[in-house]
This record gives structure tokens, sequence and C-alpha cells, in this order.
């Protein structure tokens, strides 16, 4: 594969990797703190780069704790079936901080989401509803991104949520498959890629970005 040098018009979205999502974590993702020095290496290259941010109020609908339920049960809300999910991410915890070696100065935006307490939010872009909007799409445009290669936490939810919704709104997206990893829960790995692909989402390596 010839390497891919990311310049004018590409963006990199790194994906929740927060204390909550890695070792030790309420919801930790099995290895997830093994993308971080993979996102520190590749973050440089590009002169757009968004991190994202998972953001619950306490007592936020996703959570299991919240109906009196196991996490991962799943229940019907408005906006159809929800997983219920361990209290994560709850705003201004330690849980809902990035992980402490994550490190990219060069990030010029943080997308904040699942902050709705009735709503959850895998994608960066839109909610779980499919409809509320995060703005990241019109930041995005603003800056005249139309590539965007996606990594992060976890690959099965919001890098899968939000690599398909980036293409339901007409980027191109690569994930990068090395600087992600799964829940897997029940399937939902092998699910989330034969979506992506279906979408038209590539997935590369970080090593197939030239100077990483």
């Amino acid at each position: 594969m010839t390497e891919i040098r990311p310049g004018d018009g590409d963006a990199l979205i790194i994906v929740d990797v927060q204390n909550d999502f890695c070792a030790g974590g309420a919801l930790a993702v099995p290895d997830g703190d093994a993308v971080v020095p993979i996102v520190n290496r590749i973050a440089g290259a590009f002169d757009i780069a968004v991190l994202t941010q998972d953001w619950h109020t306490p007592g936020h609908a996703s959570f299991a704790s919240t109906h009196g339920r196991e996490p991962f049960e799943t229940i019907e809300l408005a906006y159809g079936t929800q997983v219920l999910w361990p209290d994560h991410c709850i705003m201004g915890s330690d849980g809902a901080a990035f992980h402490p070696e994550l490190q990219v100065p060069t990030a010029q935006l943080v997308v904040r989401k699942g902050f709705h307490p009735g709503i959850d939010s895998y994608s960066a872009f839109l909610e779980a509803d499919h409809e509320t909007p995060t703005g990241l799409t019109g930041y995005l445009r603003e800056r005249g991104a139309k590539r965007l290669f996606v990594c992060g936490l976890a690959t099965d939810f919001c890098v899968g949520w939000t690599a398909m919704d980036a293409r339901r709104m007409g980027f191109e997206v690569l994930v990068i498959a090395d600087a992600c990893r799964a829940i897997d829960l029940n399937g939902s790995l092998d699910e989330a890629w034969g979506e992506m692909t279906r979408l038209g989402v590539g997935q590369i390596m970080s090593g197939d970005l030239a100077a990483t």
C-alpha cells in the first residue's frame, strides 16, 4: 500500500481516550491503554486534530443504575434500543478525564458528547437519536476537511458510530485499526466492521501513514 501523507483537507478524530475506558476504569475497554502511544505518535502529522470526550450527567439514561438494572442489559428508550452501561465518564470526574499519558498538544477542538441526560451519544457527529447534532460537521467543513482518520475507543461503539456518521455526512473516512480497541459485546465488533465496510469506511494501520 502506498504511504498516506496527511495534508490539507485531512483531519484526525481521536475518540474517547479517557480514564474510564482504560485499565482500571468503570467501563474499561480490553487493552484500551495500548492506543495511547500510537495516537501520540501520529497526531502531529495532521493539521486538524479533534478530541472527543464522553461527558455524562449523573443518573444518565444510559446507566444501568438509573433503571435498577444490570450493566449490559438493554431497554427501549424513545430513540430505540439502549445498552445499559456502568456509570462512567460523569462530567467533571477523574474517569471522564483524558488518559494522563495522552499527549496531543496539536488538538484544536474537544467535542463533549452524551451530556443530554436522556440521550446517549456514541458518535462524535450525532447523538444516539440520530437527530441531535454535536456541531462537529460544521466545524470540519469550515476548516476545509474532506478526509477523516478516526481512532480511539471503542471500535465497535463510539469509533464505529463516528466513522459511519462521517460517511453519511459525505466525508471520506479511514479507521486506523491498530489505534483502536473494541469492547466486542455479543459480536458487536464484527457487526460494526461489516456496517462500516458497507458504508464505504476504509481501514488502515498507523504504519500506513508517512513519517509516523
